[in-house]
Parts: C-alpha cells; structure tokens; sequence
C-alpha cells in the first residue's frame, strides 16, 4: 500500500488498530508490536528487533512482556491476549472486521479443545489465518525457542508456517453474524471492500 501506516489506515472512521484494540478490550493486558501512536490507557507498546523483522520477531517481542505467569487474560495485537491458563490473542493490526464476539469464539473453542497449541480462523477458501487465532503461550514461548535456535539465535524474516510447525493447530470456521473477522486489509482495495461491509 505504498509504505503507508495499514493499522493507522481509518475504516467506518476508525483506524484499523483501534478496531483490533477494541475486539481484544476484555483482555488484561494488550500489547501492541510495532510503531504505535497514541495508544489507549493500559496498552503497551514495544518493536521487534530489528524493527521490521516480521511477524515471529515481532510475537517473539511481545510475549517478552507478558510475566512468566501469564495474567488471566492478555491480548498483542501486531496486535497480543493471556487467561489463567495461560493462552494470547494473536491478532494482526489490519483486522478491521475483528470484534469482541469473534475474538471470545476462539477462546471457547480452544478451551474446548485441550490438546491443541492453538485455535485460528480459516477463511473461506481454506487457509489458516495464524494471525487472527489463539493460543497457548508454553507451546508458543517453546516453538520461538526452538526456532530460534536453529537460527543462530535470530528469528528475523522467518514466516509463522515455520513457527507453528511443530504445533497442534486447531482451525476454526467463522460461523456468527456479519462479514468474516479474519479479514485483513493489503490493497486500497480490501480497504475498500472493508468499508461496505461495515456500511
């Protein structure tokens, strides 16, 4: 979108940061990874190093700011969400038809699934949505660790597939009202089509 802010970008008069913000405002915590302007009281905000160094860097940076014992509830959104047994929201910044209902499906889901690492969207021609899921922080904190390691060190440019490889993922169908959460907006034409379907 030539170099444009994309979660700064307004959609229905709200930038797209916001909107995720907002579906993840039950969460005790909420993290925002990567530039951030005027943030809402309790959010924090930190980059991944180096800045641009992609979505795992990025989840990686994020999950540093959650306490070894994850709160009850945590959202990053990128933007991050952990509950008491320890789960994040991973949501990407460009969500702009995310919403509090969708964000609450996948943690019921998860929670009914116990041996899953993590539940995520799959849109409506099958792909996973790993940026608009939920998941267990262990196995995650484990993947980065041993990704990592075969990195020497160094999650830079490497892609979330690679991350969640070794995870169980659960996919979830979007199958409540209104358009489909996992949504996210590359082109001035999604932001387009985003902007109708919220009409």
């Amino acid at each position: 979108m030539g170099g444009a802010d994309k979660p700064a970008l307004p959609v229905g008069g709200r930038p797209m940061m916001d909107r995720v913000l907002a579906a993840a405002a039950d969460a005790d915590l909420r993290i925002v990874v990567g530039p951030a302007g005027e943030l809402p009281a309790g959010v924090q905000a930190t980059r991944e190093r180096p800045p641009g160094g992609g979505p795992v860097a990025a989840l990686a940076a994020g999950l540093a700011l959650l306490p070894a014992t994850a709160p009850p509830d945590a959202s990053a959104t990128g933007t991050a969400s952990p509950d008491a047994s320890g789960t994040v929201a991973l949501l990407a910044a460009d969500l702009p038809l995310l919403t509090t209902d969708a964000v609450r499906q996948l943690r019921t889901a998860l929670s009914r699934a116990p041996g899953a690492d993590g539940v995520v969207y799959v849109d409506d021609t099958g792909r996973a949505q790993f940026l608009c899921g939920v998941w267990r922080v262990a196995p995650l904190r484990a993947a980065l660790t041993r990704l990592a390691a075969g990195r020497d060190g160094t999650l830079t440019g490497t892609s979330m597939r690679a991350l969640i490889a070794g995870l169980t993922v659960t996919e979830l169908a979007w199958r409540g009202t209104g358009p489909p959460p996992w949504f996210d907006c590359d082109t001035e034409d999604d932001v387009r089509r985003a902007e109708e379907w919220i009409k």
